[in-house]
């Protein structure tokens, strides 16, 4: 974690992508990522009990693999909102294939 506040969301996408730095934790976001856009998809046709599924898939791949793989702190729980949005910035480029520029800027190996 940084010992300084970050203050721009400019600062914290570089900090975003060191604190997921393996490709491992990246891969098991992605999944999760996936998940949640899957389920919902389904609360939307199909209602109901299908939005509580979309936190929990979320954050119940993600935060496993920050303590298990990255062996680190998430960075939800200091930066709840630019890590949501993160999330899914990551998991959109990486999806198009637009993700190894980023992780170059930020000094991170693919």
């Amino acid at each position: 974690m940084s010992a300084v506040a970050i203050t721009t969301y400019a600062d914290f996408w570089p900090f975003y992508l060191h604190e997921h730095a393996k490709a491992e934790t990246r891969a098991i976001h992605y999944a999760g990522t996936a998940m949640t856009i899957g389920f919902a998809a389904l609360a939307v046709a199909w209602g109901g009990w299908w939005w509580a599924l979309v936190p929990i898939a979320g954050y119940g791949m993600a935060w496993p693999a920050h303590f298990l793989v990255e062996r680190n702190r998430p960075a939800t729980f200091t930066y709840p909102l630019w890590s949501l949005v993160s999330d899914y910035r990551m998991f959109f480029l990486w999806l198009s294939g637009r993700l190894g520029p980023h992780l170059a800027a930020a000094g991170v190996a693919r």
